[in-house]
């Protein structure tokens, strides 16, 4: 089965729409979602947070550093819920916040406002050619 055909559990989808409620997007009004599934099968939330200078918080940070914070290391999955239609892909900066906890193995999946999914990634496919942890070896 390709990721496009994948199916997102309603409990996920249900749980990606609370988080996505749960944003503080007052100057974009682009409330954003993420749950990360970690190595464990624990599952992490996070919504982007917005501050009045302009430089707030991703969901999907939000996310991984939940999962940090309760000390694990691995992702297994990344979801992302926009507020529409279109494709809420990572950001830039996002893209390499995964990619610090992110092996060959791991899915990233960007669903539309209703859950449908619209889109599945590799590591590699969402950053190619990325620069990791490994490059900084001697």
């Amino acid at each position: 089965m390709s990721d496009i055909d994948r199916t997102i559990d309603p409990a996920t989808v249900a749980a990606l729409i609370v988080a996505r409620g749960n944003a503080y997007a007052p100057y974009s009004q682009h409330p954003v979602g993420a749950m990360v599934e970690s190595e464990s099968g624990a599952r992490y939330f996070g919504a982007n947070v917005e501050v009045a200078h302009y430089k707030g918080l991703c969901a999907e940070a939000s996310a991984i550093a939940a999962m940090v914070s309760a000390g694990e290391r691995r992702l297994r999955s990344v979801y992302v819920i926009g507020p529409g239609e279109h494709l809420c892909s990572p950001c830039g900066d996002c893209r390499q916040r995964i990619r610090e906890f992110a092996d060959a193995e791991t899915r990233i999946y960007v669903v539309d406002a209703e859950g449908r999914l619209l889109k599945g990634y590799t590591i590699e496919a969402l950053l190619p050619d990325a620069f990791g942890p490994e490059n900084l070896s001697h």
